[in-house]
């Protein structure tokens, strides 16, 4: 069954560093404000490990390794870019290292590579089979502690997103096919040559054995690719046939890549689906079937979504430092539209912070009419720095003193143009105008127009101040991805993906608390009053030298800038 870790670690006499440390390094290795001291206790000691208890029961037995130094090297791994070799050689031989991560022994053990690897399988099988991510509800526990010991506001917010390729292989369309029927052949070859299938089928299946995807598109014409295309496709659909009552493993791949791909007509007529007809959401690489595809201004990306929400309080006048924390961490496929994570962002966001959220700054891809009713609903201020789209043609607004009369301005010409309310056959509530363009066609305007138009004007009218507060993010969405600047990650799937987001944002929150805290101990050093005889002592000795330095210099360097005297 599962049990808790020791929360108090006991120092062995014989096996602890501090026995064999000299002077300053034994200072710098018990400091309170050192970086691995402070890891463990504001990360590691946070950790709840009763959220993880589901993972182990009588069958699974009792986890054979401390979560909380599970789920540091997971953060320290993500948090130093390194790979899993390094890791673990910092986690044996590294002081500073194991004391992070809470190993205050030389002989305390440090978790083997299997059990590492087989907690993340967990984290990421329970999370499919049920829903429920038990890393991010330790990220939000571990976020809440430190916003409560440090009285971090959160009355302001912004949010920002990044697009992070997965570590697949850019495939052309037949190169995605050729791989998938590839995989399923490799795992189903001793039941496929004991199918009745045709020798052209079996010469086919053993030419896709021998030869990549690459190798056949590199060396034929496109015509060729578009008969070999069919050809694939009619062999799809007879494994589909086939090995319908054994639907295990690539099946699920084989089967979804076949019915986005192709199409199959009431005479059993296998035929290539127009590139057009393909959705974005379709799979791009049968090694990575949560991945979809996106092209965003140019940027095409083949991954996932990550979206960060952190607090943006501003420093007070006295000159305060003022830490900000992410708050919020979410990961989808990479289809997934800006205006989607607000309403979820926000409700994480406020479950874990002391106040009411006040404001929230994001550029116009977070815009929607959902989202503005939400934050109007939970009285926050939706600071916009742009709106998505050219900008309209026409600028429309109600009459203040009649709200049945629109006003149109046209911003080309800069006049104004009588508009006429005109009746909705569906919907009679709805009020709707039109005008009569200078080519002769109707123009058609509703709420929604007056709505955007508002929301364009309230935009210009933001200080400078306010769109700067919005750009910041943008260094946490480097901070982000700092270990990637490719822009493509060294994992395959959505879970995983959500391990590597949720750990680097800890990771981030960790390094901004340990700022925070040296700042702190700078300024209180700073602003220690000194006693009394220390400071004329101080004054006294300033005296003396002053004068020393006056009547000494001031003959032989006639531009020497000395201090009056006393």
């Amino acid at each position: 069954m599962f049990r808790k870790s020791v929360d108090n670690h006991q120092m062995d006499v014989f096996s602890s560093p501090i026995e064999h440390l000299p002077g300053s390094t034994l200072n710098y290795y018990l400091k309170n404000d050192s970086w691995h001291n402070l890891f463990r206790k504001q990360v590691v000691m946070r950790v709840n490990e009763s959220i993880f208890s589901v993972l182990f029961d009588d069958k699974n037995g009792a986890p054979n390794a401390s979560i909380r130094v599970l789920i540091g090297m997971m953060l320290l791994k993500e948090g130093q870019g390194w790979s899993d070799e390094q890791l673990f050689e910092n986690a044996n031989y590294n002081l500073l290292i194991r004391s992070a991560l809470g190993l205050m022994n030389l002989e305390d053990a440090v978790p083997a590579a299997s059990t590492y690897y087989l907690f993340r399988k967990k984290l990421v099988e329970y999370n499919r089979e049920h829903d429920v991510d038990l890393f991010k509800i330790c990220q939000d526990e571990i976020t809440a502690g430190q916003i409560l010991e440090f009285n971090v506001s959160g009355k302001q917010v912004r949010m920002d997103s990044k697009l992070l390729g997965s570590n697949i292989a850019r495939l052309s369309r037949y190169e995605l096919i050729h791989e998938t029927l590839r995989l399923f052949i490799e795992e189903r070859e001793e039941f496929i040559y004991k199918k009745s299938l045709s020798k052209a089928e079996f010469s086919l299946i053993k030419s896709i054995q021998e030869e990549t995807g690459n190798k056949v598109v590199y060396r034929s014409t496109k015509t060729e690719i578009d008969s070999k295309m069919i050809a694939l496709g009619k062999l799809m659909y007879r494994f589909v046939v086939l090995f319908k009552s054994n639907n295990y493993g690539q099946y699920q791949t084989l089967k979804t890549v076949f019915e986005q791909q192709y199409s199959v007509s009431r005479g059993k007529t296998v035929l290539p689906l127009e590139k057009e007809k393909i959705s974005a959401k379709s799979i791009q690489s049968p090694h990575d079937t949560d991945a979809h595809f996106r092209d965003k201004d140019g940027n095409k990306v083949k991954g996932y979504s990550v979206n960060v929400t952190e607090t943006c309080d501003q420093p007070c006048e006295g000159g305060k430092p003022v830490l900000n924390l992410i708050t919020d961490t979410q990961v989808e496929v990479v289809s997934t539209q800006d205006n989607t994570y607000v309403q979820k962002a926000l409700t994480n966001t406020q479950e874990i912070l002391p106040n009411n959220i006040e404001k929230v700054y994001a550029d116009g891809a977070y815009n929607s009419v959902d989202n503005q009713e939400y934050c109007q609903n939970n009285n926050i201020d939706l600071v916009l720095t742009a709106l998505q789209g050219a900008i309209p043609r026409y600028d429309v607004s109600l009459n203040r003193q009649d709200n049945n009369q629109l006003i149109v301005t046209d911003n080309k010409t800069g006049k104004q143009i009588q508009a006429e309310q005109v009746k909705t056959r569906k919907d009679s509530t709805k009020k709707r105008w039109r005008i009569k363009t200078e080519e002769g066609h109707y123009r058609y305007f509703d709420m929604e127009n007056v709505r955007v138009t508002a929301l364009r004007q309230k935009l210009r009218d933001i200080p400078i101040e306010q769109t700067n507060i919005r750009n910041n993010v943008e260094a946490t969405i480097f901070q982000l991805a700092y270990h990637y600047s490719n822009d493509k990650s060294r994992y395959r799937g959505l879970a995983k993906h959500k391990l590597w987001a949720y750990s680097r944002s800890l990771w981030i929150n960790f390094v901004r608390i340990m700022k925070y805290v040296t700042q702190l101990c700078q300024r209180t050093l700073l602003g220690q009053k000194l006693p009394n005889y220390i400071v004329n002592i101080c004054f006294e000795i300033l005296i003396i030298v002053t004068k020393f330095c006056t009547q000494k210099n001031i003959n032989k360097y006639p531009n020497y800038i000395h201090f009056s005297t006393f």
